[in-house]
């Protein structure tokens, strides 16, 4: 079941073949994470939908208020029985019309909600190596930093992942630094400085990304810093790894020739599953 401007009805229903996320990947999304009945950092999943809005021009409604996202979000997980552990995602798309030039700028919006075996984060202990993807880059704009529906660098870099045996990629921009993994932000840590890409290098805003930049902020001994990160600075690092609001942590274990330590992601997981519970 999916959620189709408000109403419950079949995941097998036709949406539009005349809908411009499909025709021209003119819509955003946002992914959110539930448990027991409530959604994880709410208000930073809001205010970023909004941004993203506001930065493609797309007409906002009146009604779209944050108790709105949260119901539509909520009704779509009940009716999918996952309320008690389960991620939600809304796509917003600008309403059919026009070519590139919309001739309407108001939306309409999709929910989706499936359920997750865990309800906290955990760290995969399994081996985790990746490479960079080099094909194509990521421009260093702030269209980059929102989450559109065009993912074809994420998808083409996915496709060379599997086709080389690699759990992920690491994204690079047009200035050849490191910005992100496909499905995450990147956080490096070289002794006792945790860094992690500018936004302005075009990494995504991501939620996760906030939350553990403020927990690591709170740890004594540890610098944390957002800069611009070389292919050749991930060689030096002491431990790697990447962030999203559903899997919460994921520790890169081997980078070409370098094999990683997981011990500061570890603890970071403890304080990151002590605020989820606590909030």
């Amino acid at each position: 079941m999916v959620n189709f401007n408000g109403t419950i009805v079949s995941s097998s229903q036709n949406l539009g073949f005349d809908n411009r996320a499909f025709l021209y990947g003119d819509g955003i999304f946002e992914t959110v994470k539930i448990l027991d009945g409530k959604i994880l950092f709410l208000e930073d999943h809001y205010f970023r939908l909004m941004s993203g809005m506001r930065i493609i021009r797309m007409e906002i409604p009146m009604d779209f208020t944050m108790e709105y996202f949260e119901s539509q979000l909520l009704e779509t997980a009940k009716a999918n029985d996952c309320l008690s552990s389960g991620r939600a995602r809304m796509t917003v798309f600008r309403n059919p019309g026009g070519l590139y030039l919309p001739t309407d700028n108001h939306v309409g919006f999709i929910v989706q909600a499936n359920p997750l075996e865990n309800q906290l984060y955990s760290i995969d202990k399994a081996d985790y190596e990746v490479d960079l993807f080099k094909d194509f880059y990521v421009t260093a704009q702030l269209l980059s930093t929102i989450k559109s529906t065009n993912r074809l660098v994420n998808i083409t870099a996915s496709i060379f992942a599997d086709e080389n045996g690699l759990a992920n990629c690491l994204l690079i921009n047009d200035s050849k630094n490191v910005i992100e993994g496909l499905q995450g932000n990147l956080f490096m840590l070289s002794e006792n400085k945790l860094i992690t890409p500018l936004l302005t290098d075009g990494c995504l805003n991501g939620i996760m990304r906030k939350q553990i930049l403020a927990l690591a902020r709170k740890i004594d001994g540890v610098e944390v810093v957002e800069a611009s990160i070389s292919p050749f600075d991930l060689q030096k690092a002491d431990e790697l790894f990447l962030t999203n609001v559903v899997t919460g942590i994921r520790p890169i274990t081997k980078y070409r020739k370098k094999e990683f330590a997981t011990s500061f992601a570890e603890s970071l997981l403890v304080k990151l599953n002590a605020q989820v519970r606590l909030g």
